[in-house]
């Protein structure tokens, strides 16, 4: 387990593609609750990139055949405190997105698509709500 790093390659994918895009944004700010992988504090975006095995992903997520009852706790936890994760920033009215793994595996363009598209409309929205 000491060898997990906190941030993937996937996320340094991501975000390098991000990047270059013109999107500007912090990456697992620890001031912020649950340390999203992207977050725009300024228009309240959150951004979580799930691994399909540490999240649970309904559809990849598998546990281990040794030492479950260790596993099933760990991973059982990582899925409640991704929900209060969630709530939290949908009752402070922030925008969060959660992107499985797997989406980037089947589709990376399409999956770096659906978070350029969030974060300019989100920022839009809020550039809607200034002019008013």
């Amino acid at each position: 387990m000491a060898a997990i790093k906190s941030v993937s390659k996937l996320e340094d994918k991501v975000s390098s593609e991000l990047w270059k895009r013109g999107l500007r944004f912090r990456r697992n700010k620890k001031s912020l609750f649950g340390r999203p992988d992207i977050s725009i504090e300024k228009y309240k975006i959150v951004i979580f990139i799930d691994s399909c095995f540490w999240h649970q992903c309904p559809i990849h997520g598998n546990m281990p055949k040794t030492n479950i009852d260790y596993w099933q706790k760990k991973l059982n936890r990582n899925v409640e405190r991704d929900r209060k994760v969630t709530e939290y920033y949908l009752e402070g009215n922030w925008n969060i997105l959660r992107v499985w793994e797997h989406s980037f595996r089947e589709n990376f363009p399409g999956a770096i698509d659906e978070i350029t598209t969030f974060i300019i409309k989100t920022k839009s929205k809020y550039a809607e709500d200034f002019f008013k």
